[in-house]
């Protein structure tokens, strides 16, 4: 029978997270093989044998953060098209270089680049919608992060495929070369409802419901495809979701700031759960999605950070800071997302946006090791009185010290474990090179 290591995390604070405002002090949290074994007091776990102790003092040890939707190898992009709107950032800049640049290596590359930013700023989990898809899940399997690569669908030709037709093949036989990958899993993605038309979703909503995937789509993200919809439709782009039967609890809708009070309501009684990407909407002036209205419904919202191409980094920690700022200020309402609620759309909520919520986003035994600390030493944490007021408001991605996933540590005192940063700088600057503008 083969032993399988167990580690004892000895912080000062750790949020389990299964409900708001819970912390516990003087605790330890015993990691066997890839999963949480226990969370014991101290001075009971003094008792039990381990092969590892690992002392965190200052340290606050809570979930992996959750980035609900992201374009991993857009970091190549990082800065190269900004302060334009939405359609024309897309048109005449991004779309052309991605129909010039991309590629499986660009994927790989690109994805590698972004998974070193994930690690270091506290994101074990990532929903990727990108072309090659197979790269990004390689690398996350090598790499040791959990997350969902895309089943892309777009209504364009594109580097990655030519047609409809090529789009499902190549769907279809990605979800078979990853379906054995321990920490990647795939998901139904059409892009956009002004880049996919009725016969081609139709045909995702056969595909979902018979391999039983979840299905995200980037959905109400401007006026313009609000407006542009009614014209070329006569109904609003969720209304013809709904009309073909994607709109429902396998359905996670990407951006949502434009919604009426009736489509509200509509999401929290179907179960369409949201993934929220402050920082993008509002530099690209898309607009402000209503996420405390959606929450108050009881509409599952996490937070992603969008591609680093219109963000312009993968900062989750920034994100919920955002989210909640710009929920205040929308609403006229200082309680409007509290930080212990952004802190569970981190995490909790998060995986359960994902469809996760089982195995990741709270600390409790069986769940899988997927967690962070934090160091809450630095001059500018100090002083400290609420916890989760400073996660949210005050510290900073850089004051991520150790990450695991699965067990698995992918991070130890700010060292990347599975990743060398001087290739990575080489990387970096060799694509810089090629892509710069004259």
């Amino acid at each position: 029978m083969n032993h399988e290591k167990t580690i004892r995390l000895q912080p000062q604070w750790i949020l389990p997270m299964h409900t708001d405002g819970e912390v516990l002090e003087e605790h330890d949290l015993i990691i066997q093989g890839e999963r949480i074994l226990a969370i014991e007091p101290r001075q009971q776990a003094d008792a039990r044998p381990c092969d590892e102790t690992l002392f965190l003092p200052e340290q606050v040890l809570l979930p992996g953060l959750v980035n609900t939707h992201t374009h991993l190898a857009m970091n190549l992009l990082r800065g190269l098209a900004d302060d334009l709107p939405l359609m024309t950032w897309l048109n005449e800049h991004i779309w052309p270089a991605e129909g010039q640049w991309v590629s499986d290596a660009f994927v790989a590359d690109g994805a590698r680049l972004a998974m070193a930013e994930l690690i270091r700023g506290g994101i074990t989990c990532f929903n990727d919608q990108y072309f090659f898809a197979s790269a990004v899940a390689r690398e996350a399997e090598q790499i040791g992060l959990r997350g969902l690569v895309s089943l892309l669908v777009i209504g364009v030709p594109t580097r990655w495929a030519g047609s409809i037709d090529e789009y499902f093949d190549k769907a279809l036989a990605l979800h078979e070369e990853i379906r054995d990958f321990s920490r990647v899993g795939t998901v139904w993605s059409p892009h956009a409802p002004y880049t996919v038309d009725d016969d081609a979703l139709e045909r995702i909503a056969r595909h979902r419901d018979d391999m039983g995937l979840d299905f995200h789509i980037h959905l109400h993200e401007s006026a313009q495809e609000i407006e542009d919809s009614l014209k070329q439709y006569g109904e609003r782009p969720l209304a013809r979701l709904q009309r073909l039967g994607l709109m429902d609890r396998r359905t996670l809708a990407i951006h949502m700031t434009q919604m009426t009070e009736a489509e509200i309501r509509f999401c929290a009684e179907a179960g369409v759960r949201i993934a929220h990407c402050p920082e993008s909407n509002m530099k690209l002036a898309s607009g402000i999605a209503p996420i405390h209205a959606l929450t108050q419904a009881g509409v599952t919202v996490g937070i992603g950070t969008d591609g680093a191409a219109s963000n312009n980094d993968l900062d989750l920690l920034g994100e919920g800071r955002s989210a909640s700022f710009l929920a205040k200020v929308s609403t006229g309402n200082p309680e409007a997302l509290p930080a212990w609620q952004v802190l569970s759309m981190l995490t909790r909520d998060g995986a359960r946006a994902l469809g996760m919520g089982e195995h990741i986003g709270t600390l409790e035994a069986g769940k899988q090791a997927d967690l962070i600390t934090i160091d809450m030493r630095p001059l500018e944490s100090q002083p400290l009185y609420d916890l989760a007021s400073h996660l949210i408001y005050c510290v900073s991605r850089q004051q991520v010290q150790n990450v695991w996933v699965a067990g698995q540590p992918l991070l130890r005192e700010r060292r990347l474990c599975t990743l060398n940063e001087d290739d990575l700088h080489e990387v970096a600057r060799t694509w810089q090179q090629r892509i710069r503008p004259n």
